[in-house]
């Protein structure tokens, strides 16, 4: 059960082999409120899931929803390149008005700024009859890489944002710099790395996807950025290690994700009380 204020998710790129209903399993055994699920493939290498209205995925999904109150909070993802991709995210509003999902994370490898403006603001727009917002990550190899180029286009296409720690780390963002986004950040995402950038981008797209660190276990100043955000804002644990899952089981590490997510939260509420 978890035992911080905050509610505490398990992203699906931390346990990307197992479908979005064994992660509603895994994430309630190991005690997160909700999960994150990945309803379009994001490479050709990753395993596809099918959560359209009507699949057998879906109704798996739901019944463990139903099974052990963790609810699915977010889906993903689409990378906005600059392509009419109006289709594909209506097919994942479909699968996250199903899964009664609350956002949609975006990425964006477009550079013309106008256009991704009126992309993000049509899909913002399609979103609201699903019940659903999209939330634009900075990642630091793509086109939308500060948090503040991120707030110019929330405030400017009615989307909001995600945070994500390593992405933070690697572009060497403070916690200042996310306090003063705070009012479009819907969700911040938990894990660590080595204090040394990777050199290349092929070297930080490997260790975005394959291989993070625990929560704690690195040189990140996680706790600093979640005292930085509201108490109430949600937080996602999305920590791949391709190499300790396929050595440990993904029951264990979700469970290793959870403790290391704990000890974060309780820095950050020391954090925040020593703030008053």
């Amino acid at each position: 059960m978890n035992t911080t204020t905050q509610e505490l998710g398990l992203a699906q790129l931390s346990l990307l082999g197992s479908s979005p209903a064994e992660l509603v399993y895994l994430a309630a055994d190991a005690g997160f409120d909700f999960v994150g699920a990945r309803v379009r493939q994001v490479t050709e290498e990753e395993k596809p899931y099918n959560l359209q209205p009507g699949s057998p995925l879906l109704a798996k999904t739901l019944k463990a929803v139903k099974d052990t109150g963790v609810r699915v909070h977010d889906i993903e993802f689409i990378l906005l390149d600059g392509a009419n991709q109006r289709e594909a995210w209506l097919q994942m509003l479909d699968a996250g008005q199903a899964l009664d999902a609350r956002t949609l994370t975006v990425a964006a490898s477009d550079g013309n700024l106008q256009r991704l403006t009126d992309n993000l603001g049509i899909m913002a727009e399609d979103a609201k009859g699903f019940g659903i917002v999209p939330t634009l990550e900075v990642i630091s190899y793509q086109s939308v890489n500060t948090l503040e180029l991120a707030g110019e286009l929330a405030q400017a296409s009615g989307c909001r944002i995600v945070a994500d720690t390593l992405h933070l780390s690697r572009i060497q963002a403070s916690p200042a710099q996310l306090a003063a986004q705070a009012r479009h950040v819907a969700m911040l995402q938990l894990c660590d790395a080595p204090a040394q950038r990777p050199e290349t981008r092929e070297g930080l797209v490997l260790e975005s996807r394959s291989e993070r660190m625990v929560p704690g276990q690195g040189a990140g100043e996680l706790a600093e950025f979640v005292a930085a955000l509201p108490a109430g804002t949600p937080l996602s644990v999305e920590t791949p290690s391709d190499s300790t899952v396929a050595r440990i089981g993904a029951r264990r590490w979700a469970e290793e994700l959870k403790a290391g997510a704990e000890q974060v939260l309780a820095r950050a509420r020391t954090l925040r009380t020593a703030a008053v």
